[in-house]
């Protein structure tokens, strides 16, 4: 190891800090992942990637004390067209964790903990013209899961996840997307008032794959989910877009990962929020890595936030960490604000009354991600559900 240089009280260089040349310096965003909990130290929540989350609220997923109830978990239902593969596996099957490693102690209990998986396989060259959906209903209990979707090659495919009821449920999702696939996933957490949910997302996008997401969070005492992307070939492309309304004494969380490790691929991130009532907290971490092999990436990220009410905080942090100069684009915004005056007098001033007025801001603010759904019905109960938030906040 290299000896410390020796920095004279009062030079110019004081504060700055020396690496020495053949140390590594590793960033948040590349820590490494395992499958094993005993590599991650139960968190205390000064940890950079714990500090925003209530982990005395999470029921003992993040230290091992939460244990599966078996009976009375989760029940799990898939209605798939014909066409499509649904099994229900053991831990022994090769697709489970293929698209992506476990990359905190919450998610590695998930996966050391899950019994069974189901595995959703759409064959290649097959367009379903019908969703996929996927039911996850708690029914009280605490549960680990395990949910594979995987495309053959140029196979399209929309893919509904529904989490309702009351659980404590830490999960793994993994996306697997073959060559000229092309798959779109809803995930949309309604969950009852006491509900925890837990889960990392797993992208692994094939050569000239298109990957969209869409998630969908209100419900739940505390929403924690942490999606990430990577690429297996040049021309794959991810969008990842979300949509929370955090209400009194929610917590809800969003942590991104799109990790650009392939020449020629895209992302684009847009996720917006509401909140109202007194300590509702939303945290939305947008990290994006562009490693030096990741020539011709073109990237962008943006979040954005609207305070309704007093008494509510959002903690937006988004991140870019760029290895190569080679690249088309990299950008990221994020903004918090209360409502736009300008706007509220311009429809009051036209008779419209100032509650009425709210929601049409509230929808307009939205209206760019209902319409990535593609989902009627989703759309549609998206729509009343925040129709209803907004009633209660005025009730």
């Amino acid at each position: 190891m290299a000896e410390a240089p020796n920095i004279p009280v009062g030079s110019t260089t004081a504060g700055s800090i020396a690496v020495a040349a053949e140390s590594t310096v590793v960033s948040r965003m590349s820590a490494p992942p395992s499958f094993d909990v005993s590599d991650f130290p139960v968190p205390h929540g000064r940890e950079e990637e714990w500090r925003f989350t209530p982990l005395e609220r999470l029921r003992g997923l993040h230290d091992g004390t939460a244990t599966a109830t078996g009976k009375g978990g989760v029940k799990v239902d898939v209605h798939a067209p014909e066409g499509v593969t649904v099994e229900t596996v053991g831990r022994d099957d090769a697709r489970l964790g293929k698209a992506g490693t476990p990359a905190d102690r919450v998610a590695a209990q998930a996966y050391s903990a899950f019994e069974k998986a189901s595995v959703v396989t759409v064959p290649k060259e097959t367009v379903l013209t019908e969703p996929i959906r996927i039911a996850v209903h708690g029914e009280g209990g605490t549960a680990f899961g395990h949910q594979v979707i995987e495309l053959g090659a140029f196979a399209e495919a929309v893919v509904v996840i529904d989490h309702t009821g009351d659980a404590v449920l830490a999960a793994n999702v993994d996306y697997l997307l073959g060559d000229g696939a092309k798959l779109t996933v809803v995930s949309v957490q309604d969950w009852d008032d006491k509900a925890v949910h837990v889960a990392q997302h797993n992208a692994l996008i094939g050569r000239d794959a298109s990957f969209k997401s869409v998630v969908v969070t209100f419900g739940g005492d505390v929403v924690r989910l942490h999606p990430r992307v990577e690429y297996t070939g040049p021309g794959g492309e991810a969008e990842l877009f979300g949509l929370y309304f955090t209400d009194s004494g929610q917590h809800q969380e969003h942590r991104l990962l799109v990790t650009h490790n392939t020449p020629h691929c895209k992302s684009n991130v847009v996720y917006k929020g509401a909140l109202q009532g007194e300590h509702a907290h939303a945290v939305w971490i947008g990290d994006v890595l562009i490693e030096a092999a990741a020539e011709g990436t073109d990237t962008y990220e943006m979040n954005r936030n609207l305070v309704l009410t007093d008494g509510a905080r959002v903690d937006s942090v988004p991140n870019l960490e760029i290895e190569t100069g080679e690249i088309v684009g990299a950008g990221h915004a994020s903004a918090t604000g209360r409502f736009d005056d300008e706007q509220l007098f311009y429809l009051m001033a036209r008779g419209i009354p100032e509650h009425e007025a709210r929601r049409l801001v509230v929808r307009g603010f939205f209206a760019e991600l209902v319409q990535q759904i593609g989902v009627t019905d989703i759309e549609e109960r998206l729509l009343t559900k925040i129709e209803q938030e907004l009633e209660a906040s005025v009730a």
